[in-house]
């Protein structure tokens, strides 16, 4: 069985960028505020009307596919994370497929959040191993600030979320103890509704208590999306942050060790570590429960703010331009998010 690795990567991110000063104006908050909680400073939001989740990923899959130096006709197969896709079906792996003139090849869809990246590189490591295909394009995209809530009721989550696109070309390779070691991945759907976007949807109201959704008994009513639910602006996402940052400060260690431990490695040996920017504080915590020095860690959110599925690709694609990412190293990848999902990928690069 082969080893896969990752041939070439690249990321995009919109022009448009939005300053905690700038959210202060629409909503109850601050700059003090926010980075705080959070250490955002700004993020990106794409262009309304003209750029999507599949156009951003687009952009992203052009350098991806120019630095593994490949073409377009090349690539055998699409994976694309997103938990923001142009049209709820079909997905935006076809969209991009279309967009790129890659017709023919199958693409599929991850819906795993802020993990999706790492199990969308999961699943292109196997198809690789396995012979069945040589040139995997995985997409992780987000357009977040297309369904956030810019009031001071939203806050919570609006400030969090921005725009971007990362992907990488997973190939073959014959050199021993190099490319993708291995990846780990977990969920636990206990907590599914401790960060969620629940409406609209087909549960009508189950789990959720009907009376208080206001779902129609009849059979021929629709359940999906109801006056009340509209009336009321329960469409948006919502997060209970205590909750996610207890369970993400200990699955995230958690998963980076399983990694070493599967490989006879230990946290000494990392010399880039590329978590899931989902918040700085607990980015913090974890290079200090690994004991890991401040330039072994890369940390993006500060300018960029949670990308999602984006958000891994990104951070590993600015840190490969920068020289922070060299041949040789240990790259160790990981995330946790809604679900809960969490997983990690451990790569020689």
């Amino acid at each position: 069985m082969k080893q896969s690795k990752i041939a070439g990567i690249g990321h995009y991110v919109p022009k448009k960028i939005v300053t905690n000063h700038d959210l202060a104006e629409v909503m109850d908050t601050s700059d003090e505020w926010i980075r705080e909680r959070t250490g955002i400073i700004e993020r990106r939001y794409a262009e309304r009307h003209k750029e999507t989740t599949s156009t951003m990923g687009v952009e992203a899959a052009k350098i991806a596919i120019e630095r593994a130096g490949i073409t377009n006709k090349d690539v055998d197969f699409i994976i694309f994370a997103t938990l923001s896709p142009d049209y709820y079906f079909p997905g935006a792996g076809v969209l991009l497929q279309r967009q790129m003139d890659m017709a023919g090849i199958g693409a599929l869809d991850i819906r795993n959040q802020c993990s999706g990246f790492i199990y969308a590189l999961s699943v292109a490591d196997q198809f690789v191993k396995t012979g069945m295909y040589k040139n995997v394009l995985v997409v992780g995209s987000e357009f977040h600030s297309s369904g956030l809530d810019f009031s001071t009721k939203g806050r919570n989550i609006s400030v969090i979320f921005g725009d971007g696109a990362g992907a990488v070309i997973v190939q073959p390779t014959d050199v021993k103890n190099k490319g993708i070691l291995s990846t780990h991945l977990h969920a636990d759907g206990e907590y599914a509704e401790k960060l969620a976007f629940i409406n609209p949807g087909s549960h009508g109201g189950a789990f959720l208590g009907t009376e208080q959704y206001g779902y129609p008994e009849g059979d021929f009513d629709s359940i999906w999306l109801t006056d009340k639910i509209w009336a009321d602006k329960d469409i948006y996402p919502n997060m209970e942050g205590q909750a996610v940052f207890k369970m993400a400060v200990q699955k995230f260690p958690e998963v980076i060790a399983e990694a070493l431990s599967k490989n006879k490695l230990t946290s000494a040996d990392i010399d880039i570590l590329v978590p899931h920017q989902a918040n700085l504080r607990i980015s913090q915590f974890v290079q200090k429960k690994l004991g890991l020095k401040d330039d072994q860690v890369v940390n993006n959110i500060q300018k960029y703010g949670n990308t999602t599925a984006a958000s891994v690709p990104i951070a590993l694609s600015e840190a490969w331009e920068a020289g922070r990412v060299k041949d040789g190293d240990l790259v160790c990848l990981a995330a946790f998010g809604s679900g809960f999902t969490w997983g990690s990928a451990l790569i020689r690069w």
